[in-house]
């Protein structure tokens, strides 16, 4: 069942207000730095009003508010979750060529790991023995 929009509003306000104070700003304070006025802006964080798109891309460009907490109330963790495993698969894929003694050029090696970073935020696994596949193929 979809929530009534003033239910969804009044979540919407209080992240606002929440996001305001973790950066210890005042109402004012955040209404000028968005570009909005006072009122506009505590109508916004008492979920009278919906803000602007305008408004949500200052607030991320300006102090990196995670906008998918604001507008959903859920972090957005997959961005680290994301980098961490494409730095995992690096460390091993350099240890791999290291190891076997394998060269290749920067951008086949490149290659690899952004069809295995592709594959991966399709969430389709790709296993080490298929990379090493990849490898053989674009051996110099």
């Amino acid at each position: 069942m979809a929530d009534r929009p003033y239910d969804y509003l009044s979540a919407l306000g209080a992240r606002i207000a929440i996001a305001r104070n973790e950066l210890g700003m005042s109402q004012a304070k955040m209404a000028e730095a968005l570009g909005i006025s006072l009122r506009a802006y505590q109508s916004y964080e008492l979920g009278k009003r919906s803000i602007p798109v305008e408004a949500l891309v200052e607030l991320n460009r300006q102090f990196n508010v995670d906008l998918n907490w604001i507008l959903l109330g859920a972090e957005a963790v997959r961005m680290t979750h994301d980098i961490a495993a494409l730095e995992e698969f690096e460390v091993a894929l350099d240890k791999h060529l290291s190891e076997s003694g394998t060269k290749l050029k920067s951008e086949k090696r490149g290659a690899i790991a952004a069809r295995w970073y592709r594959s991966f935020l399709e969430g389709k696994e790709i296993a080490m023995d298929d990379v090493h596949t990849w490898i053989e193929l674009l051996r110099e």
